[in-house]
């Protein structure tokens, strides 16, 4: 059986101490890493016009656990980028620029997959035309 806190000594004090920080590091950054995950989730379900199921938090807040907020933006995504592309070829990271700068707005590390994915799954909107080049039919 195991001794209780008061029966241990100092370095074994010490040494489970150390061992639940490290522990409980792994935790936060196993957290950061599933909040980073649910934020794209969120971000790729908002350029596809749906908002998060549930929108709040484990501690029942109201807010996302990352505490970002997202962007509101006057066209989805598929709009702004058919807009970008109609009469034009792009590559993906082109077509996310020119999705920008006509005013689109995302708080996404990866905005440039979420294009890539979007351009994908709306074949009845774009063509591809070679590898990596896309336009609006």
């Amino acid at each position: 059986m195991a001794k209780s806190l008061d029966q241990l000594s100092t370095d074994q004090l010490e040494a489970e101490l150390r061992r639940r920080e490290r522990a409980a590091q792994r935790l936060v950054a196993k957290r950061e890493k599933l909040l980073s995950q649910v934020a794209d989730l969120d971000a790729e379900l908002a350029a596809y016009g749906y908002e998060a199921a549930g929108g709040a938090s484990a501690g029942g807040n109201g807010r996302r656990g990352s505490g970002r907020k997202r962007p509101k933006n006057d066209m989805n995504l598929v709009e702004a980028l058919e807009k970008a592309l109609k009469g034009k070829t792009m590559g993906v990271s082109e077509a996310a620029e020119a999705a920008q700068k006509l005013g689109y707005r995302s708080s996404s590390a990866n905005f440039r997959n979420i294009v890539n994915q979007t351009l994908l799954k709306h074949s009845d909107v774009f063509k591809k035309v070679g590898r990596g080049q896309y336009t609006a039919k």
